[in-house]
């Protein structure tokens, strides 16, 4: 064999080992990212396990079924958008920020659940529509603020219940201070309701069911010095709970909401307990609640709210709306008439309540059977 052709020949077989080095490596890398695809899609599938288990073990069912009105306005609403295809484009997300602004959750809310989605549909590079619609319980319950201390189990505790009449407040009242006596809390009740000789009677009727101290006056009486006096035998008592019902007070009068932030400014002022101020609303008042939350917290500083009768309304978005747009705390949800239908607020509870799963749109109806 001549030079030439050795040199030609190690040539040949130096290439062939570098194609063969490049196959080999080329080789490697594909089945490292075979594997790196599985694995991301094993996480996915225990994240989304993790999730519906999550889910799951929240959903009760008082909620869910107390919930069931504004749950089927929304899904019907959804259902009315994903009839144009599942496909995740821009008439897809508007489409979906209009779903809720139309279900009650505020334009501001809506914007910022919306903006929140498409950042993680398009880091996740989501398929289609239901696999957004399965994040969006996720995204709503971050709108709502966390507690940052519970009055009804941070004890201890004044609470002074503020809010229209028909609210629901001295039936709260009432549902709180049973729980309170319950869990093993010394709780009073102070009746500053004095212009509705209605509130103050059914303000004795729970107090005798919970087997609760009322410090209450006349009709007419001053409320603030009603207030002052509850204080004073609390105080007196030792107790650890202090709940107070006010009169309702219509947003829209000025007189009226001056002479309430007169009773919070004396209670707070008297006060040696943290001092919480509760709007109670009712959910059935809708875009109305938002209005009234506004008009509260400008006179009187509120601290949360308490929304009920969620059960006999489509409106729960609501309270979506309420909290994030006022930056207030959720305490407790009412979803029924009974003391158990009182619930601590889970923001991921609510959420699932209020807009369901995707399995519901596909099949219909609610997981629950509903």
């Amino acid at each position: 064999m001549g030079f030439w052709d050795e040199r030609r020949q190690k040539r040949e077989e130096f290439e062939a080992r570098i194609r063969e080095k490049v196959a080999r490596e080329e080789e490697e890398r594909k089945r490292k990212a075979e594997e790196l695809e599985a694995e991301k899609k094993r996480l996915l599938e225990q994240a989304d396990r993790e999730r519906e288990e999550k889910r799951a073990a929240k959903r009760d069912a008082r909620i869910q079924a107390g919930m069931k009105g504004s749950r089927a306005t929304f899904r019907e609403k959804m259902n009315v958008l994903l009839k144009r295809g599942p496909a995740v484009d821009e008439d897809f997300w508007e489409g979906l920020e209009e779903v809720l602004i139309m279900s009650d959750m505020g334009v501001n809310a809506s914007v910022e659940i919306v903006a929140g989605l498409r950042e993680t549909a398009a880091r996740q590079a989501l398929p289609d529509a239901y696999a957004v619609y399965e994040l969006l319980a996720d995204q709503i319950a971050r709108a709502f603020p966390q507690v940052e201390r519970d009055p009804f189990s941070d004890v201890p505790s004044l609470v002074l219940f503020v809010g229209i009449n028909g609210a629901g407040k001295t039936t709260t009242v009432g549902k709180i201070a049973y729980e309170g006596v319950q869990a093993g809390r010394k709780v009073i009740l102070g009746s500053a309701d004095t212009f509705r000789a209605a509130a103050i009677e059914q303000l004795q009727v729970w107090g005798e069911r919970a087997g609760v101290e009322i410090v209450q006056r006349e009709r007419g009486s001053d409320p603030a010095s009603v207030c002052y006096d509850t204080i004073e035998r609390a105080e007196a008592i030792g107790a650890e709970e202090v709940l107070i019902d006010t009169a309702g007070r219509l947003h829209t009068s000025d007189d009226l909401m001056r002479e309430l932030a007169k009773v919070v400014k004396v209670v707070r002022k008297r006060s040696q307990m943290p001092v919480t101020v509760v709007l109670v609303i009712d959910a059935t008042t809708g875009q109305n609640g938002l209005s009234q939350a506004r008009e509260f917290n400008r006179s009187l500083d509120l601290d949360g709210i308490i929304v009920t009768k969620l059960d006999g309304t489509a409106k729960g978005g609501i309270a979506v709306a309420i909290a994030h747009d006022l930056k207030l705390p959720i305490y407790k949800i009412g979803v029924g008439e009974s003391i158990e239908d009182l619930k601590d607020f889970d923001a991921q509870e609510f959420a699932l309540g209020l807009i369901g799963t995707p399995d519901d749109l596909k099949s219909g109806e609610d997981s629950e059977g509903e």
